[in-house]
Formats: C-alpha cells, structure tokens, sequence
C-alpha cells in the first residue's frame, strides 16, 4: 500500500467513525476540541483502523495529542505500519 493509498484509506476509517467527511478536506481540524471524536469514538477508530488498515493499537498506546488534527492522526497510522 502506498502512502497515499493509506492516508485515503485512514481518511476514510475517520470519516466514518466521525459522521464527518471535513475532516478529509481539513487536515488541521482539533478533533477533539470540537468535540468531532470523543472516548466513545476513539475506541471505535481504533477497532475500525485495526480491521480495514491492518494497524493493531492498544488502547493504552494511545495519545491523544498525537491524534488531535486528521493530519497528526494520519502520520501517527502510517508511523506505526512502517515499524
């Protein structure tokens, strides 16, 4: 899978789980500050990534700072894949 191919593809898992396709057009949107992903959600994304990218993440992994625009998300996915 190409870079591009999984930023579209992670783009996407969001968008679904958000039930908002801004955050494919603004990659620098505070998702949790305007409250687009919240606990619920992020536990959602997390198991949504894990079946359509492939990408396993622990909850206790996760931080939030690293995921608070669609940008930092994506390249927070990709980093994980490539190790």
């Amino acid at each position: 899978m190409t870079e591009t191919d999984s930023t579209e593809k992670i783009l996407r898992v969001l968008a679904e789980v958000a039930e908002t396709e801004e955050v494919r057009t603004s990659p620098d949107l505070a998702l949790y500050d305007l409250q687009i992903l919240d606990s619920m959600k992020t536990v959602q994304l997390i198991v949504a990534l894990g079946q359509e990218v492939g990408v396993e993440i622990s909850p206790a992994e996760f931080e939030r700072e690293a995921w608070a625009t669609p940008r930092q998300l994506v390249a927070d996915v990709q980093r994980r894949l490539a190790s």
